[in-house]
Formats: C-alpha cells, structure tokens, sequence
C-alpha cells in the first residue's frame, strides 16, 4: 500500500473511507482511496483501505469542493437582499452543485447601500457560510458598466473605501475597480496594504492605463474578456495586459456563453494552471428557472439560460461550478486535472484558504464532490459530512 497521511491519525469519531475512487490530488490522478475522519481528510492512498466504515463511490471521480469567488446569488436569493433566508438560498443552491467554499459578490450600490448590504454579509462570513465579501463596483467604468447601474458609478476615493473596509470589519476580500479613473491607482495600494485583492475589471484602459494598477498590487483580472475592451493585435488592451502578466490571477466565466471555447481554452493556456480560476458570476435566477429578476436596481430577463438586459446585454450567468468544470474538460478540451486546480485549488490559494480548502490533501477539510464519469456530481462533502440530499 502507498499512502500519504495528515499529521492526525485515523479512528477519531466521524471516521469514513470513501473507496474505489478517481481521486484527483496535487500529485495527479490517483486510483484508490480518502480516509476522512473529524472532517479533516486524514490519509489517501492505494491498496486496502483502513478497518473504518468504507462507502464505495464505484469508479467515479472525487475532486476537491469547489471554490466560486465571484457569485452574485443563486436559487432565487441575492447577496444583495438583506434576508438572510435568501443568503442561505443562494448558497445552498451553489453548494448542491459543489461549491463548499465562495465569497458573496455584491454590484454597484450607493456607498451607504452597500455598508448595508456588508453589515447584512458579515454574520453569515462570522459563521462559516461565506469566506467572505467581493465588491464588484461602484468604482468602475460607465464606458464598461454591464449590468451595474451606471448613475451609481463613481471614482474611487479613500474615504469611500475606508467606509466600506470599516463596515466590512475584515470581511471584504476583493474588491474590483476600473484602473483609469481618477484615484484608481492609490485606491489599488490602499486596498493591498489592508489585506484585500484588488480586481482589475468593468474598465475601458488601454494598455497602458493598467499596468501601473498591476505594479500598484492589482492582482485579479474580473471576469478576462467580459466587461472591457477585447484584444487587438495593435491594441491589445487590458485584456493583453492582464494575460502576460505572471502576477495576474485571472476569472473566466466558462458558461460558453460569455466565452467562445477557442477564447477561453486560449486564455487558460496562456495565463497556465496556477493562474486561471473558473468563476460563475451568477445570478439568483441560478437553478431558479427562466422569468424576470434582479441584479442590484436592473431589471433582467432570464431566457434558456441567459440573463439579459432590456438592451441585450449580459448580466451575470446562471453557471454553476459543476457545469464549469464540465465545460472548461468537454467544451474547452483542458485535462481534468487543470480543470480542478482552476475551480478548486488556484481560487483557494489566492484567497490564502490552500492551508484548510481547495485540495484532496491530508491536513485539509474534507470538502469534495464525486463526480460521474459525465462530470455530474452524484455526492458533494463538506467538512466531512454529506449534504443533504446528495448522499450519505
């Protein structure tokens, strides 16, 4: 038998071996099996397993729980609803498709609306259900606004994001913003010294304009492609700026529908494994069905699938990490592996979460998704523990 095992031993309350796995780990694939035990993941190896309570997963894969980092809503709920019945909603939606780990997205509000909107946020981040708040706007471009509501745009300005990282009270993780308006470049440092990605994104930049926001310490590039100018060969824009540069994290949107498959198996290849994070950017209308929602103030109109403006503009997606995973192996043709490190392993590093989430690693939390040999999950773990209605 080969193993590798966490620093904790096996036979703690709660112990499960799940066998005859596909199991995808940071050393490659592997045939074998995960000992689980307390929620931790405890040992993975091949052979005989260990003399604990063993469920079969007959051949299927199991791959880390996924990590959605951009995420609007879900299941008719919005991040930006003040209900927490609706948070909850949003994220057991995400979670039944395999998302264990996601910060809640907010859009362009009022500064004193979105303090409401954090203030709501936080309990739920206090209590494990969130890893956290993403604030995608006000600081962005009108020329680039998308879905965000462009008499609530603004340039960025310290005490504006101070209200917001106060209110926050160490919950804001990233924060997205256009790196040509007025105060952009200060704001980026501003955020970095305090802990918070900043995104570059919804921008109107040309080249040039962006990477002073790179050397600034802007590190995320939301959703590449979508929200800013596309690439040209003599002007290759933010889009180019953000792909060569190493120290760019960069969101796809893999819903084939935001992205061409050729545009987004490029892209991937470009920024490579440790770069590239699949995100949903979804809505509430996600795994709610087609009809009328919002998005912030913007009414949207969800047919097959698409959330669209009145104009027919996108606004947001109704992709779930499982789907993105499916699309990013079958429609982009990445191996299961690069798939799982971009909707698993890369977001969780940028969010400095790889030491508990993110891997099938001993030492880590026993989040994970057995998956078909579709692609389709069959049983979703998290902290070691089915959830409901997806296995036991």
């Amino acid at each position: 038998m080969t193993a590798y095992t966490a620093p904790a031993g096996p036979g703690a309350a709660g112990a499960l071996t799940l066998t005859g796995g596909h199991l995808v780990t940071p050393r490659g694939p592997v045939d074998g099996w995960v000992h689980i035990s307390d929620g931790i993941v405890i040992e993975i190896g091949t052979g005989s397993p260990p003399d604990t309570p063993a469920t079969d997963v007959g051949g299927h894969w199991i791959v880390p729980g996924f990590v959605d980092i951009h995420c609007h809503g879900g299941g008719g709920g919005s991040f930006t609803s003040p209900d927490p019945h609706q948070v909850r909603a949003a994220v057991a939606t995400h979670r039944a498709h395999g998302t264990t780990t996601m910060l809640a997205s907010l859009v362009t509000a009022s500064v004193p609306d979105l303090v409401s909107q954090i203030g709501a946020l936080r309990e739920q981040v206090s209590d494990g259900l969130l890893a956290g708040i993403h604030l995608e706007g006000p600081f962005l471009s009108a020329a680039r606004c998308g879905a965000h509501d462009p008499s609530l745009l603004r340039p960025p300005d310290r005490r504006a994001i101070d209200r917001i990282l106060t209110a926050g009270r160490g919950t804001v993780r990233m924060m997205t913003l256009a790196p040509e308006l007025d105060g952009a470049i200060p704001a980026v440092g501003h955020l970095t010294d305090h802990g918070v990605l900043a995104a570059v994104g919804h921008t109107d930049a040309v080249l040039e304009q962006v990477i002073p926001a790179v050397e600034a310490g802007a590190t995320v590039a939301t959703h590449l492609f979508n929200g800013m100018p596309p690439l040209h060969h003599r002007a290759p824009g933010p889009v180019g700026a953000l792909l060569a540069d190493e120290r760019v994290t960069i969101e796809l949107i893999c819903d084939l529908v935001h992205l061409h498959p050729t545009a987004a198996r490029l892209a991937a290849q470009q920024a490579g494994a440790g770069r590239t994070v699949a995100i949903t950017d979804a809505i509430s209308a996600t795994a709610a069905g087609d009809g009328t929602y919002e998005l912030g103030p913007l009414a949207v109109t969800v047919t097959e699938g698409a959330p669209r403006l009145a104009d027919g503009s996108l606004a947001g997606s109704t992709l779930t990490m499982d789907a993105a995973l499916r699309n990013l192996v079958t429609g982009c043709g990445l191996p299961i592996t690069e798939a799982v490190l971009a909707c698993s392993t890369t977001p969780a590093a940028l969010l400095g979460l790889s030491g508990s989430v993110g891997a099938l690693q001993p030492g880590l939390a026993a989040d994970l998704v057995v998956l078909d040999a579709d692609l389709r999950p069959r049983r979703i773990m998290k902290d070691g523990s089915w959830v409901p209605g997806t296995g036991g």
